[in-house]
């Protein structure tokens, strides 16, 4: 919004009444959700003019499924038939790839469907780049709208990429629109693309955003500013408080609900992502200016119609190419994005498994943002377009050599803290699924070890032993990795996504299980005693700070398998847990096992997980054979829980983290030397 005079007559104006709302949308083709009108918000007078502006952004899978594109398409003609208004539609990037046709004909499909939508301009988005830079002219050429990006410009000559152009200028009805394209710095390290070997770079989003608003407000006289920003919401907040003469924020990108809102004088609005969504914004525009506005996000449902020519694009390539059943699953094989940033997935290891089956290699590793459709398929048939669905980025398999400390190195600079602005988002994320490793990983800062309890086909992990791993050719590109100078063993030039295929294809029926690979911790405690008597061994362990249940308890070894507690109670600050002590030793086989836990805590707040969890260490000798009392003990000083601790709640000192363990390493308690005092009692041993 533009001239604090505007603002200061609306003030005035405000008695009169608000911005009525737009045309009334018919019930069951979507859902409203209203953003308030800003203080601003007054009743349009004579001269002014009504403008609309709709919004999609992240069509990805979507471009490949007869499903909700199709009826995108149809809501967005009915939301411009619902107005007696100029109205243009922005797209917000990512919307060429990726999709399970990707591997086949790459942009073709979604091309073909945006132009039917017909929108004003579009943004490029990181998955635009999913083909590489000489991609982005050749599907501009099939498109009849303009493709935007301001802010990538050839090195030496200042050139937008090659098929963008900065902005463009659009007039409606006597409204005149000037629309940008900007993204941000994340482009650079979410595409394969190599824009340093390619000659470009990546000028400052905001400073360009305010030179062209400027620019157009000045020079081309446009009435009002739209910037296609694929840079995700909290960005585009600081976007709209540090650039001047921009009106209207369409955001792609972090793929969030995100209804009209005002920010900094410019009104930000994103529509999820695979065509769930329109946004619509109406802008009252007078002397070339915006005053005030309403908005609204609308569902795409199941009752809203298919676009008939779009529905038909998409049915005649799925005909061709996807619609044949490559096998089936047993169980359901969830691609959504938080379960498989979050935690290990049946599926995460079923595609690790399929490229340790293709390549041979001891270990496969592949990032949770590789595995796309946000869906969950099965029991039932997998079919060809599944696959590429799941999977349907060009990336190949890449097999390396690499040290057992380089692969901790590897797993531990995906883990995602939650202290870190990320992790207030979205929660602490180990960001990975894997194949014939396990381990532990702690989303926390406070702590030195982001991962350990490695072990690999059964075995500890050696720092010191190479060990072959594939991964995906994207991994294999990541600027400062392990992958640098690494040894490669092997290139195959099969994508990912026909490794799974085989995969399924040579192993049908598959029903992938959760086997402990990847295990979360919150708070590691010290085993205070171990009493064996009856049959029965009881564990006491300390309780965490500010615990207020326990459940769920387990023991494991590092080969997957784990031991049900026959029981876990919580009496004040101890946890007591017990097993049948028959069953713990031959579950342990005269090895050390990890009890984990899962608890509520008062001590802070989580993000996504539903609870905490705890972990302990049992030595073998804590329940040996002999049927009397077995008691471990700790120094006094030592029983304490070791916890790393999330977010403190309100009020909390944000500094403040639990008691620490004498102990060193976290998960490595010191050897007590009680044997030369206490003869009977047996030590427990660390794991090294």
């Amino acid at each position: 919004m533009r001239r604090p005079t505007a603002l200061t007559l609306a003030l005035c104006l405000l008695v009169a009444g608000a911005v009525p709302p737009a045309a009334a949308h018919t019930a069951q083709h979507s859902t409203a959700t209203t953003a308030p009108a800003p203080a601003a918000a007054q009743a349009p007078q004579n001269n002014s003019t009504t403008l609309t502006v709709l919004s999609y952004n992240d069509v990805q899978t979507a471009a490949a499924e007869n499903g909700t594109l199709p009826r995108m398409v149809t809501l967005i003609n009915e939301r411009r038939a619902a107005h007696d208004n100029p109205t243009v539609v922005v797209g917000g990037g990512d919307e060429v790839s990726p999709h399970s046709l990707s591997p086949l004909s790459q942009w073709r499909v979604p091309v073909d469907v945006l132009n039917v939508i017909d929108p004003a301009a579009e943004g490029l988005g990181n998955h635009d780049l999913d083909y590489g830079f000489d991609a982005v002219a050749d599907f501009s050429n099939a498109s009849e709208f303009p493709w935007l990006m301001a802010n990538i410009v050839d090195e030496e000559t200042g050139d937008p990429i090659e098929g963008t152009e900065p902005y463009t200028v659009v007039e409606r009805d006597g409204v005149t629109v000037g629309i940008v394209g900007v993204a941000d710095e994340k482009i650079k390290s979410k595409t394969a693309v190599d824009f340093d070997e390619a000659g470009y770079e990546l000028k400052n989003y905001s400073d360009v955003a305010s030179e062209y608003a400027t620019m157009l407000q000045e020079e081309e006289d446009v009435d009002v500013v739209v910037v296609s920003a694929h840079l995700g919401v909290p960005v585009a907040k600081n976007l709209a408080n540090t650039t001047d003469n921009v009106d209207v924020i369409v955001v792609g990108d972090d793929e969030i609900e995100y209804p009209p809102e005002e920010t900094g004088g410019a009104v930000i609005m994103e529509a999820e992502a695979r065509a769930e969504h329109v946004a619509e914004l109406n802008l009252t525009v007078e002397g070339g200016e915006v005053t005030a506005w309403d908005g609204r996000l609308h569902d795409v449902t199941e009752n809203v119609s298919k676009n008939e020519t779009a529905s038909a694009i998409i049915t005649e390539a799925r005909d061709e190419n996807l619609d044949k059943v490559a096998g089936k699953t047993e169980v359901e094989l969830d691609a959504r994005f938080a379960s498989n940033y979050h935690d290990e997935t049946a599926l995460g290891n079923v595609i690790g498994d399929s490229f340790r089956a293709q390549t041979g290699a001891e270990v496969a590793v592949t990032n949770a943002g590789g595995i796309r459709s946000n869906s969950v398929y099965g029991p039932g048939n997998v079919t060809v377009g599944d696959v590429y669905n799941i999977l349907p980025f060009q990336n190949t398999l890449v097999t390396f050599e690499l040290t057992g400390a380089q692969l901790e190195r590897l797993l531990a600079s995906q883990v995602v803290t939650l202290e870190s602005e990320e992790g207030q988002q979205y929660g602490a994320e180990a960001a990975l699924q894997v194949s014939g490793v396990t381990y532990e990983w702690v989303g926390h800062n406070d702590t030195d070890d982001a991962v350990r309890d490695m072990w690999v086909n059964g075995e500890p992990l050696d720092p010191e032993r190479n060990y072959t791993v594939t991964v995906n050719s994207y991994m294999a590109g990541w600027d400062d990795s392990v992958f640098e100078n690494a040894t490669v063993v092997e290139e195959s030039h099969m994508l990912y996504g026909t490794a799974l295929l085989k995969y399924i294809r040579d192993n049908s029926p598959v029903s992938p299980t959760d086997e402990n690979r990847i295990r979360r911790v919150d708070a590691e405690v010290e085993t205070q005693s171990v009493d064996v008597s009856e049959g029965t061994a009881t564990v006491t362990l300390p309780a965490p700070e500010g615990t207020q249940n326990v459940s769920g308890v387990y023991a494991t070894t590092g080969v997957g398998e784990r031991l049900e507690a026959e029981s876990a109670t919580l009496d004040g600050d101890v946890v007591e847990v017990t097993f049948d002590v028959a069953d713990l030793r031959q579950f342990a086989g005269g090895e050390s096992v990890q009890l984990y836990g899962a608890y509520n805590t008062s001590a802070y707040e989580r993000v996504y997980f539903e609870h905490s969890v705890l972990n302990a260490e049992l030595s073998p000798e804590s329940f040996a054979e002999a049927e009397t009392t077995t008691e471990t003990t700790t120094d006094e000083r030592t029983t304490e829980a070791t916890e790393t601790t999330e977010a403190p709640m309100d009020g909390e000192d944000a500094t403040a983290t639990a008691t620490e363990s004498t102990g060193d390493t976290p998960g490595f308690a010191p050897i007590t030397a009680v044997v030369a005092l206490i003869a009977a009692a047996l030590v427990a041993g660390r794991r090294p």
